[in-house]
């Protein structure tokens, strides 16, 4: 799945990319046989399509797959060897435990003289400068410098041959002609040793720009393991694409000025690497969800409609397909998009004009279903029986019931909105009367009552 640090990655590259009149560059970094998959590919040109990113767009390039370039990694890696700027080593990881007196410590730079031979078993190790530091020129943090007595003589390949990502990633960066590489902080580690790399092969490294980390609630760094960060899980909750982008654009950038929701066209050409911010990132669920409502409020009553279009079909929708009234639903659209935050409350909220009878939440009757409540809904039944069938008339006779009895609106009209829709709360009242026509109205009243009397007569 395509986790949402790497779509804001996407998005900050894409951003640039556009405004250089530069190529944005999609590899497929698939060396590890164990996690590659062809559907998890097109799961990623997928999830960059939903966040704007199209593949047939003139700035885009790729997909490339990095194992298609294994001969030119491993040509890299011996050009370094017969210059003299690594070496083979044949050193197990016992061995150096038994001489560092520990599995935390780097390579000891052990096999450095000992003039290896390519050889079965043997790893090839970049060979460190043992002098000076390595400062890396990023758009983002600045010059942060690296001294290299602190960097290990690195692996370039395994014993068995295999070029490993370090590598990989240079020559292919080398190879594609990446000028700017964005990305997570959690990669900066790797960046001394990539530039070294770049150096030793007679080229000038890209520049870089190294994204804060994207943390939760408790400041933790976002996890698969405990935190929902695949975009497809927010878009199948029912999430904008336009929204997730819009939140997704602000996880360490910021436009300027009091605004922050606008369209991504005008973002893309504010932003700007040299002002994101280096503090953590906090992805604010709720914010998303409160930018996401904004969004669906803004869409035209056609396109409400269709981006509901998937929850009211199996299995989202709990009613046959026969039971759905499209004239109806497009009737109720304008009321319940004032309220969604998520696509998928859609459902929920239209229920209970396609099935049978409304979907009963018992916490929800609990609630309403007070001592006076079959008075009440009794009362109901009878003014509803001739009043004017439009929501302002239906009002005004649920007021006079409710002072009949003693009550506000506010409480008259609970038990007959859970009488009516199951839920306590849910789209207007009367509107929702109005939809559902006398007869049913009549009905569910009539079922309510009987259910408080089927009740009131179990044994307790």
């Amino acid at each position: 799945m395509f986790h949402v640090g790497g779509a804001r990655s996407a998005l900050y590259n894409w951003a640039v990319a556009r405004q250089a009149g530069g190529t944005f560059v999609l590899r497929v970094e698939d060396t590890d046989t164990a996690r590659n998959k062809p559907e998890w590919t097109d799961g990623i040109i997928n999830a960059l399509a939903a966040i704007g990113i199209h593949e047939d767009d003139p700035a885009f390039e790729g997909p490339y797959f990095q194992s298609h370039n294994a001969a030119r990694h491993m040509e890299a890696g011996l050009r370094l060897y017969d210059a003299d700027r690594a070496y083979y080593c044949d050193c197990t990881r016992q061995q150096l435990r038994e001489r560092t007196g520990s599995e935390h410590l780097g390579y000891d730079g052990h096999c450095r003289e000992r003039a290896l031979t390519p050889d079965e078993g043997r790893a090839l190790r970049f060979r460190t400068p043992d002098e000076g530091e390595t400062v890396v020129t990023d758009l983002v943090r600045g010059t942060p410098a690296f001294p290299n007595s602190a960097i290990e003589d690195f692996v370039l390949a395994r014993g068995d041959g295999s070029p490993v990502f370090l590598i990989a990633n240079v020559v292919d960066d080398l190879d594609e002609g990446i000028t700017l590489v964005v990305r997570g902080e959690e990669h900066l580690s790797n960046t001394p040793k990539q530039q070294l790399l770049w150096e030793a092969l007679g080229a000038e490294p890209p520049r870089w720009a190294h994204l804060p980390v994207i943390v939760n609630e408790k400041r933790q760094k976002l996890s698969k393991r405990r935190d929902k960060v695949a975009l497809e899980d927010y878009l199948a909750d029912g999430f904008l694409p336009e929204a997730m982008v819009n939140y997704l654009m602000l996880l360490g950038w910021g436009p300027g000025g009091d605004r922050e929701i606008l369209p991504y066209e005008e973002m893309e050409q504010l932003f700007r690497l040299e002002d994101v911010n280096t503090s953590p990132a906090f992805f604010d669920v709720k914010k998303l969800t409160a930018f996401n409502g904004e969004y669906i409020r803004a869409l035209a009553p056609e396109q409400f409609a269709a981006a509901c279009a998937p929850w009211l079909i199996a299995p989202h929708a709990p009613w046959a397909p026969e039971e759905f009234d499209t004239a109806l639903f497009e009737a109720a659209a304008p009321l319940a998009q004032t309220r969604l935050t998520v696509l998928s409350e859609i459902t929920a909220c239209v229920d209970f004009l396609f099935l049978t009878e409304p979907v009963r939440e018992e916490g929800s009757w609990n609630k309403a279903m007070k001592p006076g409540a079959d008075a009440l809904l009794r009362d109901a039944r009878t003014a509803l029986t001739t009043t004017i069938w439009q929501a302002d008339e239906l009002k005004a006779a649920l007021v006079t019931v409710g002072e009949r009895h003693g009550l506000k609106l506010g409480k008259a009209q609970a038990p007959i909105r859970v009488a009516l829709t199951g839920r306590t709360v849910g789209l207007p009242l009367f509107e929702s009367m109005e939809l559902l026509g006398r007869e049913r109205v009549l009905a569910r009243l009539d079922a309510a009552r009987e259910e408080l009397a089927t009740r009131a007569q179990a044994p307790s």
